[in-house]
């Protein structure tokens, strides 16, 4: 079981409340910070995962923790996929998405909602393809987060996953930790509004399991076809499994 890190080490709300509350907080600042501390090779890796989804040519997409709604909104505009939706817990994050695509010609497709990714509002077998990009390490309970995106997949539906990693290579490992420890911190308490969110990313992300441990997490939750694909030298890790 990885190490549970919070954002607000001396709250008393759960996880899952504290995560909330920071995206809440930092949703105004989040689209342009993800640029700047991922020199934009976040948009590089999401491009992979659209690609994938699209040779699949689902039905129904699921982005779960679609925060600003990016992913989903590619689902849309790339695929014709009949319904896309993109869920959340911060309804900060979703205002943002939803402003995004207030005037599109794809509305009517695509619809944010607020929702706990480890409770789904869905019924068993809803949707084709499912995503998470860069919100599984936010989950309070991952497996029993998982177990709820296994019911809601179709049979053979296809799981994706976009999240950071760790690389394990001299020199990448030891400038990984440099900058991830001591530069995104100090970015992140000069561009935006909550000084600790940064440092909660940057933790969460060097505790939580990756690679061939996620895969075999992926495994017990019932997943099969599991695959990874490392990012950028490993600071991303693709994931796709299928049910």
């Amino acid at each position: 079981m990885e190490k549970k890190i919070t954002p607000y080490k001396d709250s008393t709300l759960n996880k899952k409340a504290q995560v909330e509350q920071m995206f809440d907080t930092i949703s105004n600042d989040y689209d342009g910070l993800n640029r700047v501390i991922s020199f934009g090779t976040d948009v590089k890796w999401r491009k992979k995962v659209v690609q994938m989804v699209k040779e699949r040519k689902p039905n129904s997409i699921l982005d779960i923790a679609t925060g600003t709604g990016d992913l989903a909104i590619q689902f849309a505009q790339q695929t014709e996929t009949a319904e896309v939706v993109g869920l959340d817990l911060s309804e900060g994050m979703l205002s943002v998405a939803r402003k995004k695509v207030a005037q599109s010609n794809f509305r009517e497709r695509l619809k944010f909602v607020k929702g706990d990714s480890e409770a789904l509002p869905f019924a068993d077998q809803s949707f084709d393809v499912i995503t998470v990009s860069f919100g599984i390490r936010n989950f309070e309970h991952l497996e029993k987060g998982l177990s709820e995106i296994y019911r809601v997949l179709t049979k053979e539906g296809l799981f994706i996953i976009l999240e950071t990693s760790v690389p394990t290579k001299f020199p990448w490992k030891q400038g990984y930790r440099l900058y991830s420890k001591g530069i995104l911190p100090i970015i992140g308490k000069l561009f935006s509004k909550d000084k600790v969110a940064y440092r909660y990313l940057s933790e969460s992300a060097s505790v939580f399991p990756f690679g061939e441990s996620l895969n075999n997490i992926l495994r017990k939750t019932g997943f099969i076809d599991v695959e990874n694909y490392p990012q950028t030298l490993g600071v991303a890790t693709i994931y796709r499994a299928t049910k």
